[in-house]
């Protein structure tokens, strides 16, 4: 991998990671700032959501910060220029999930565009 390709894993990673920071997911604005307009996710609940149900929960006081999300397991791979896939395994209070994020670089900087939460057991980490 070119030091392009570690660059845009790497910025991917950081703004992952400052999505999961819990005061961030308490602010409409910084969310708002992290999710491309065509946002879609597939909750490990089954629920679909788009940006504007993602900000819509996020500023009606629902989401307050709470204890961190616990990162595991992170890597990422440039799929084309501007367009980096993370996968990764959280822990979020005893709520497991595998998680797959797509970001895409766009003019305003790193969007997410896609993400997705599998539950996992205690079984289902890799060996």
């Amino acid at each position: 991998m070119g030091n392009e390709s570690e660059w845009d894993v790497q910025a991917a990673i950081e703004a992952e990671m400052r999505l999961l920071d819990a005061d961030v997911r308490a602010s409409p604005v910084l969310v708002s700032e992290l999710l491309d307009p065509e946002f879609l996710e597939i909750g490990a609940s089954g629920r679909r959501w788009d940006a504007t149900s993602i900000l819509t929960v996020t500023s009606d006081g629902s989401v307050v910060p709470e204890a961190p999300v616990k990162v595991s397991e992170m890597s990422g791979v440039v799929l084309a220029p501007g367009i980096v896939h993370l996968t990764y395994f959280a822990d979020h209070s005893g709520r497991r999930a595998w998680r797959s994020s797509v970001w895409r670089l766009t003019e305003v900087g790193w969007r997410m565009y896609f993400h997705q939460g599998t539950p996992a057991d205690d079984g289902a980490r890799r060996p």
